[in-house]
């Protein structure tokens, strides 16, 4: 084709090109030679790709007065220059002749799809959607001689924009929810006006808008209560006794003060009584308390106050705030105070502030969220939006919906709180506006002539269809509780976000099927990204074609999330060996017979580095990971040979170097550990038999260890086998029956395990590693189907009856504390990231025929916890002296307290969760005779593992925290279980990639968490070899029935 194009003039070019055109219709006839610069830009970002040369295949050249056109490649990416053509993919800077005009793709109108060699390129959003009739332009399409696609498609209500001219969204201001001629309604709008004028957006210009909008549209039957409700309101009639209690208990203390900041003051000519600004309110609550770290903190606990009733803004028309905003007490504002409080008063205020401020610190942060979302959406802050972001994540309702669009309703979802059981919320027959879903209380769905057909609860949703279709409401919503709290999202609102994010959306189609979705990235205030587009979803090879095209080989700084996001989940839709053979396929693609063009030849080039830095990037992802593939291994080996070889690869030589050096110590390293033999002793954790100079800590347990355990029958005789942990519950049964002498055949029997309170778990025959899958004092049975429910513990599985031999009176509680945080941190150490994917989506979904992943080092951590959490409960319920019961509850709550100063946040939180189990919290005479301070102490502990708002004060905590730090781990696998049980893997055929991100985002946590060494000073050893033998090994009792029993003998129920 290369010669062909030589001996073709411009004159037949303008010839072939006019005829082209003179076949088009007359609607796509109207094209430009030159680039509409806005969209070109955004298509630039996305498809900066070059044809990828195939083997015997030539690619097209476009290049100055000459044009070689082909089909050849009738599924390849289109080719764009940049806007001021700086740079190109092939070298055109020989060349000035001017490019000649070409025709136009064809326009397909009814998907808004442009084709170009059987490509599509779905590109909503690059027009202003602003409808303008008179324009008549169909498509505004560039098809120079070094371009071959359309960069921007138009329509009848395409508006064009100079070059870098950003089209402006439609901007919608918020709509009163009374009609201004509405009678009816009159007096309490004219109040909303007066009291709350800027705060709802009610004024002259707003209502102007409203009546034009509302001339031409028929009038509606607005919803009960405002679009936005006043942040600066209470949300209940009146205060809880609990609530009003403390803020007495605040306000007597601020009066007993001798620096007070409650004063008479003149506001606008009028005396108020006992007010303070926000500041001053903020001020002192900080000095008073070292629980309050932060002046947000405090600000928080002042608004829980404020929505209750108890505090009040001058003028009721702020939330509180950390400004100069005068404030005063609700018995200020009624008079009811009476005079200065009593020593009584102020003693009694002082016995309790800590308990009160505990309380308010935890009340805080749900207050903040409810003003916020009580605020229009003009006034919420970047900060705030971020924050309602971050709670609509863990909403379940919400599950169903894209991240852009969750994000975009942190801005228009509404609070409603409602204070009255019987209030109808709506009636059946109602026109639909708005969807709801429970954040407190419950609600009767009730139906004509059926009544209460259902009621629904904290967490579920109801008006959903509202927002689909205009069908009218077929129940009627009556609310059953006391002070519901709802979340509402009005239909106008979301069907605009539905429209922005759709229109903000490029589709990538081949065969009229789409293949990568992408959406522009919203920028942030004080952010900048490097990419204008990340990956909503895609097939495999595309999302990898798209990572190698647009994100490596550039003088792109930062990280790319889908980089990342990539390498830690890909195993999950392109396992690894279809992973290197796509590589070994992109790095490989140069012709055989040596035809390319020097430009060919420099593409060819970049491409193979691109996929060099791919490896490099993958291998610093997932680490020895990447290493067991043997396909991975002998993959690096040809790139190192290829590198070697070619001399215009040399500045890839020290990176693959060095993929090359950290493979080999891998391999050292696993020939070194090869037969790696562990034991499953009768409780504490698996011990590694060692040999030679492995030293035991940071071991790793692999899928082809062997572990030795025993396995029972009925009768309580046992066998002991020695299989590698990626052995099948099919195997071990079927060995363990045979030395058993159970003459079954395979089909008649089953591996299970029998708890120590006499549960029975099943296994599946594909399950692996399950000796490390047991519960703490678990135990193996293998036994015929029919006879399961005849298996019994052994007297072994109840525990200790008594407590240990080691006093633990006579251990340093900051010696004790180092070493199980040495210990902890040395089995989180092991567990990979893929760890959590293989529990998540289930082993048997990954792995291959003869090698099966395990979850090993991730079951041992998780088996940590509880035997951490069952050996706080036994020490205490087996300590029947009151003296030492109390000494060990102290010492407990001081090894919890050192834990967090540790950062060791597992076992800080399965200490305090064993100081709450039921056995341990009803020993109400043992807690009495602690001191008051402990008990204090041990009531902020709880606030910390409190699980509302989905353990939001803990989030709070460690995100203000710097590695090395021991996370909360069945936290982490609560977030992956909810993200995949609320997303689908795959929608339409392609990868939900924002699945994928949330996973992803999950598994960057463990590797914050262990990005920095631990390197804590050991106190000083007293007995460290006792001391780390003990809390190696720890002796549990995890039956909850016995533990109960226990705790009543040595404590019985007192009688009244």
């Amino acid at each position: 084709m290369a010669s062909n194009s030589s001996s073709i003039s411009s004159e037949s070019l303008r010839s072939a090109a006019s005829s082209k055109l003179s076949s088009s219709s007359s609607a796509t006839k109207r094209w430009s030679q030159h680039i509409v610069a806005s969209t070109y830009d955004d298509v630039c970002v996305l498809l900066k790709y070059q044809r990828r040369p195939h083997s015997q295949e030539n690619l097209s050249q476009i290049s100055g007065g000459e044009c070689a056109m082909t089909n050849k490649y009738p599924n390849s990416y289109a080719t764009l220059p940049t806007p001021h053509h700086h740079y190109h993919h092939h070298n055109n800077s020989h060349h000035h002749t001017p490019s000649l005009p070409a025709p136009p793709p064809p326009y397909n109108n009814n998907n808004n799809t442009i084709k170009c060699n059987n490509i599509g390129l779905v590109a909503n959003g690059c027009c202003n959607t602003k409808s303008k009739p008179t324009t008549t332009s169909m498509a505004t399409s560039v098809l120079t001689l070094s371009s071959s696609v359309l960069l921007r498609n138009g329509g009848p209500s395409s508006n064009h924009y100079r070059r870098g001219e950003t089209p402006r969204r439609r901007l919608i201001r918020p709509v009163s929810c009374f009609e201004p001629g509405d009678h009816k309604n009159k007096e309490l709008m004219n109040d909303i006006i007066t009291s709350c004028k800027f705060k709802n957006g009610f004024g002259p210009n707003t209502q102007q808008q409203q009546q034009q909008q509302q001339s031409n549209s028929s009038p509606t039957k607005r919803p009960l209560s405002p679009d936005h409700p006043n942040p600066a309101l209470p949300i209940t009639e009146s205060p809880s006794p609990a609530m009003n209690r403390m803020g007495l208990a605040l306000r007597t203390l601020l009066v007993a003060d001798n620096s007070s900041c409650l004063k008479d003051r003149k506001v606008s000519g009028k005396l108020i009584r006992k007010c303070a600004p926000g500041t001053e309110f903020v001020d002192w609550l900080v000095n008073l308390s070292s629980i309050v770290h932060t002046r947000a903190q405090a600000a928080g606990m002042w608004q829980a106050l404020l929505e209750e009733g108890i505090l009040s803004h001058v003028n009721k028309e702020q939330p509180f705030k950390d400004k100069c905003f005068l404030y005063r007490f609700r018995v200020d504002e009624e008079g009811t105070a009476g005079g200065s409080p009593s020593a009584d008063d102020i003693n009694a205020a002082n016995e309790h502030i800590r308990e009160n401020l505990s309380t308010l610190f935890q009340r805080g942060p749900d207050a903040t969220l409810r003003m916020i979302l009580r605020k229009p959406s003009h006034e919420r802050t970047p900060e705030e939006l971020e924050l309602v972001f971050e709670e609509l994540l863990h909403i379940a309702a919400l599950s169903h919906l894209s991240t852009s669009i969750k994000r975009e309703l942190s801005s228009i979802i509404v609070f409603e709180a409602h204070a009255q059981a019987g209030t109808i919320l709506f009636s059946q027959g109602d026109e639909g506006r708005s969807w709801y879903i429970i954040l407190k209380g419950s609600v009767d769905v009730v139906i004509h002539g059926k009544g209460t057909v259902a009621t629904l609860k904290s967490g579920d949703d109801f008006g959903k269809l509202a927002l689909i279709n205009d069908a009218p409401r077929a129940a009627t919503i009556v609310l059953k509780e006391n002070n519901c709290h709802l979340l509402r999202v009005d239909k106008e609102h979301f069907n605009r976000i539905l429209r922005d994010v759709e229109a903000n959306t490029l589709r990538l189609q081949e065969h009229g099927k789409d293949v990568l979705v992408l959406e522009r990235v919203a920028k942030q205030r004080g952010q900048h990204s490097a990419f204008k587009y990340t990956v909503m979803s895609g097939t495999p090879s595309k999302m990898l074609e798209h990572l190698l095209e647009t994100r490596l080989g550039g003088q792109i700084s930062g990280v790319d999330p889908f980089l990342d996001d990539f390498l830690l989940t890909h195993i999950v839709f392109m396992p690894v060996v279809q992973l290197v053979d796509e590589l070994a396929n992109y790095f490989h693609c140069d012709s055989h017979d040596g035809s390319q063009t020097p430009e060919e030849r420099d593409y060819i080039i970049n491409f193979k580095k691109r996929v060099i830095q791919f490896m490099q990037k993958w291998v610093m992802a997932v680490r020895h990971a990447a290493f067991d593939e043997p396909s991975v291994c002998d993959f690096i080996e040809d790139l190192a040979a290829e590198v070697e070889a070619d001399p215009e690869l040399q500045e890839e030589t020290s990176i693959i170097h060095n993929i090359l050096t950290q493979m080999a110590r891998y391999q050292d390293d696993r020939n070194q550990n090869a037969g790696q033999k562990w034991k499953l002793p009768p409780n504490g954790q698996p011990i590694c038999l060692f040999s030679g100079n492995i030293t035991p800590s940071k071991t790793v347990i692999r899928p082809d260890d062997d572990i030795i355990f025993r396995v029972y029958c009925a009768d309580h005789t046992y066998c002991t086998l020695r299989f590698p942990l990626h052995t099948t519950a099919e195997i071990i049964k079927a060995c363990a029956a045979d030395k058993l002498q159970l003459n079954r055949g395979p089909e008649d029997l089953c591996l299970v395990e029998v708890k120590s309170n006499g549960e029975r778990s099943v296994f599946k025959d594909n399950d692996v590693s399950i000796p490390t899958g047991l519960s703490l004092n678990g135990r193996l049975f293998v036994s015929v189907k029919d006879h399961i429910d005849g298996l019994t513990p052994l007297p072994e599985q109840e525990g200790p009856t008594e407590g240990i031999d080691m006093d633990l009176e006579m251990l340093s509680t900051k010696e004790l504390a180092y070493h199980i945080t040495i210990f902890d941190w040395d089995l989180f150490w092991a567990v990979h990231e893929y760890e959590l994917l293989y529990h998540t989506f289930g082993r048997h979904h990954f792995g291959k025929p003869g090698y099966r992943v395990i979850t090993a080092n991730l079951d041992v951590f998780l088996r940590r916890f509880n035997e951490l959490q069952y050996w706080i409960v036994t020490e205490m319920v087996s300590t029947s002296s009151m003296s030492k019961r109390v000494g060990l509850l102290r010492k407990f709550i001081k090894l919890a307290a050192y834990c967090k100063e540790y950062q060791n946040l597992n076992a800080f939180f399965a200490i305090v969760m064993g100081l709450s189990n039921m056995a341990v919290s009803r020993l109400q005479q043992t807690w009495e005779k602690i001191p008051s301070k402990f008990r204090k102490l041990y009531q902020e502990f709880e606030a910390l593992i409190d699980p509302s708002r989905n353990h939001r004060a803990y989030r709070v905590f460690v995100g203000k925290l710097q590695p090395p730090l021991i996370p909360f781990m069945p936290l982490l696998l609560k977030d992956m279980t909810f993200a995949h049980e609320g997303n689908k893997t795959s929608i339409d055929g392609l990868v939900n990639f924002e699945k994928m991100h949330m996973m992803a985002q999950t598994m960057r946590t463990l590797r914050f968490c262990r990005s920095r060494s631990l390197g804590l000073d050991p106190p000083s050893p007293k007995s460290e070899g006792e001391v780390r033998s003990f809390i190696s090994c720890l002796r549990v009792i995890d039956n909850q029935r016995v533990l109960t029993a226990m705790s009543q003998k040595i404590e019985p129920t007192r009688k009244i």
